[in-house]
C-alpha cells in the first residue's frame, strides 16, 4: 500500500460510522465496527479509537458473526 492509499484509508477511518453493541459494558471495554466504502468492515478497540484497526472482508465478518451466534466462542468467556 502506498502513501496515497494509506492517507485515503486513514481519512475513511476517521469519517467512518463506528458502532458498538448495546451489550457493551460501561467501562468502555468494547469492540467497534464500521463499514468502509469499498465494503470491508473495520474493527477497533473503543478505548483506543486512534489505535490499530483490523480491516476484514465482508465474508470474514459474516463467518465471525455466524460463529458467535452459533456459540463457537462461548468457552472464551466462561
Amino acid at each position: 500500500m502506498d502513501e496515497t492509499q494509506d492517507a485515503s484509508l486513514a481519512a475513511e477511518l476517521l469519517q467512518a460510522g463506528w458502532r458498538k453493541s448495546a451489550h457493551s459494558n460501561p467501562s468502555g471495554n468494547c469492540v467497534e465496527l464500521a463499514r468502509l466504502p469499498a465494503g470491508q468492515v473495520a474493527v477497533r478497540n473503543s478505548r483506543h479509537p486512534r489505535g490499530p484497526v483490523l480491516i476484514c472482508a465482508p465474508d470474514e465478518i459474516a463467518a465471525f458473526i455466524q460463529g458467535a451466534k452459533d456459540g463457537q466462542f462461548d468457552q472464551l468467556i466462561q
